[in-house]
């Protein structure tokens, strides 16, 4: 039923008279105003581009490169694995890792074979591993071995029928291989039938001789991404096939110059639709190199550019002011740089001031390009202009996106300069999210114009030339690095503890990360504020908040500020914070 609907919704598109859209001006005569889309699958859509491009670089990862052509053998390679292992059609399989080979080829080897890939965080806490695992039904799990002490004490309270466990060092050239090894610790693991290493599960694949690959179709579900919905819970953002490969096709184009051959320093992370559609699958169905890095550390950003020469950077605001604040003398180490993107969160103005001069001070002739999108449009959705910047400006549409601003709690459009709710629509919007009717249909509603539009809970206005510009956010998210914190769910874990009688969250400026959580609390009557209480409390939810979500302070209240209605009055608490 619903590849019917979404057939119906392409004729109806195909033969709908298109709004008026002032931003096509700025596309030139590269950027058509519609493109071409896969057909097929995700795995696909990357196999064409191997074909195209099979003795092209396809990824790097710390003294190794593999070749497009040796990277579609690993996949299939891994996808006679996955078969092995029992993996059928529509199974979910969760890939809890940082960015290396064995994520990315597990990655497309998942689509392969018709599955589907359920994305998070490896830092996440054990519950929240639990959560996740639950919420998307997997069946298996790949995970690093530094990971599994997490894993195995929940492992017994999910459906995961097998865990397969990688080691950071896999893909490593072997002699830096070999110096991690005699610096870091092994993680002891006892492997048995229901936990094998991943070199086990590969040899397991090259005894499989049956069939390995599915039938998929382009509106299948393909991928479950995490967001915070309007609400802030948590919940599953199911993407299809079709999804990727539009945002896909759609970013090739919107960052011209783009060629087969660029490269890019893949930072930012797999779990996160930045990292997996901007900075993955973007490059590995155009033909270009992803240099695979799984932890960003901001001392060396500027030295790991000066050693690969990216053509391409893309990060989020604390990436680029680590690279404005580095100190390296070479005048020309950033000649190779000829697109720089910034988005994930909100870029001022003076930090964007400051990365454009040290980008041409150090030989470079990027502009610090913004971007926006979100989780449920796979990621971005709009990027400023090569050469046409306004303070605040978020980008302009890529093509067959329609992005307009409607009134507040109503479908009417906003005027031009009026500030509303962003709404967008397009190839690359979220089917639904998982098993959440009503917040589905919360998000995605059909409009006027005959387009079903993703109401994105973002407030911003467009200017008369179509760029859209951001001033705040509809629901109380936290973005810190990049990272969305979800002030909701940290509550409730705080309120959880005995002795905690309210706790509210909210963000507070940092010099680095942006914005950091606090958490407010009230204790109980029948406890006493002390210091032993305190580590209690920090100990409770180190347990089951991940550690980027981790409150930065905490605050001990006789009560919250509220409202006259009495709700929690967030700017009392902003303000009190900025005293």
């Amino acid at each position: 039923m619903n590849f019917l609907l979404d057939r119906i919704d392409d004729l109806v598109n195909l033969f709908k008279k298109d709004d008026d859209k002032p931003w096509y001006d700025f596309y030139g005569n590269n950027i058509p105003h519609t493109l071409d889309y896969p057909e097929g699958s995700i795995y696909e859509a990357f196999h064409n581009a191997a074909k195209k491009y099979p003795l092209y670089k396809a990824y790097s990862y710390y003294g190794k490169t593999k070749r497009y052509i040796e990277m579609d053998r690993q996949v299939i390679e891994i996808a006679k694995s996955l078969k092995s292992i029992g993996i059928k059609k529509e199974d979910r399989v969760t890939i809890c890792m940082p960015n290396t080979p064995d994520a990315i080829i597990m990655f497309y080897a998942i689509n392969l074979v018709g599955a589907v890939s359920n994305m998070i965080h490896p830092l996440s806490s054990e519950k929240e591993i639990e959560f996740y695992l639950n919420k998307s039904k997997s069946k298996y799990l790949l995970c690093l071995d530094m990971i599994y002490p997490k894993v195995e004490k929940i492992i017994d309270n999910t459906r995961v029928k097998k865990v397969i466990i990688s080691k950071i060092t896999n893909g490593m050239s072997w002699h830096i291989k070999t110096i991690y090894n005699l610096t870091n610790k092994a993680t002891k693991i006892n492997y048995n039938n229901k936990v094998i290493s991943f070199k086990d599960f590969k040899k397991n694949g090259s005894k499989y001789t049956g069939e390995y690959k599915e039938r998929v179709r382009k509106y299948d579900e393909a991928v479950i991404l995490y967001s915070g919905g309007t609400t802030g819970d948590p919940k599953g953002v199911v993407l299809s096939n079709m999804n990727f490969n539009a945002s896909a096709t759609q970013c090739f184009k919107m960052v011209d110059p783009a060629k087969a051959g660029d490269s890019i320093l893949t930072i930012m992370p797999i779990f996160h639709g930045f990292g997996l559609g901007v900075c993955v699958h973007t490059e590995l169905t155009s033909g270009m190199n992803i240099i695979l890095i799984p932890k960003f550390n901001s001392k060396d950003f500027a030295k790991l550019i000066k050693k690969y020469k990216p053509r391409f950077l893309a990060g989020v605001p604390t990436m680029y002011e680590a690279l404005a604040n580095s100190n390296i003398k070479s005048k020309t180490y950033l000649k190779s740089v000829g697109n720089a993107i910034c988005g994930g969160d909100v870029l001022n103005e003076t930090l964007r001031k400051r990365v454009d001069t040290y980008l041409k001070e150090h030989g470079s002739k990027a502009n610090l390009r913004v971007g926006y999108g979100l989780t449920e449009s796979v990621s971005a959705s709009c990027v400023t202009p090569r050469y046409y910047y306004k303070e605040g400006g978020i980008g302009i549409p890529f093509p067959d996106m329609t992005c307009k601003i409607i009134k507040i709690d109503s479908n009417e459009e906003a005027k031009v300069n009026e500030d509303g709710e962003i709404c967008i629509s397009g190839p690359t919007v979220m089917k639904r999210y998982l098993d959440d009717i009503e917040e589905t249909k919360k998000v995605l509603k059909r409009h006027e114009d005959g387009k079903l539009y993703l109401h994105t809970g973002d407030i911003g206005y467009m200017n008369k030339d179509g760029l859209l510009f951001f001033k705040s956010r509809l629901k109380r998210m936290i973005i810190s690095s990049g990272y969305n914190i979800y002030p909701q769910y940290i509550e409730k874990i705080i309120m959880s503890h005995p002795a905690v009688e309210t706790c509210t969250v909210i963000g507070i400026p940092h010099p680095y990360r942006q914005q950091v959580p606090k958490a407010y609390i009230v204790l109980r009557e029948n406890f006493d504020d002390t210091p032993n209480l305190r580590d209690d409390i920090v100990e409770y939810c180190k347990k089951s908040i991940s550690k980027y979500s981790l409150p930065y302070e905490y605050e001990y209240v006789k009560e919250i500020p509220k409202t006259k209605v009495g709700k929690v009055a967030f700017n009392k608490l902003g303000n009190k914070n900025e005293k």
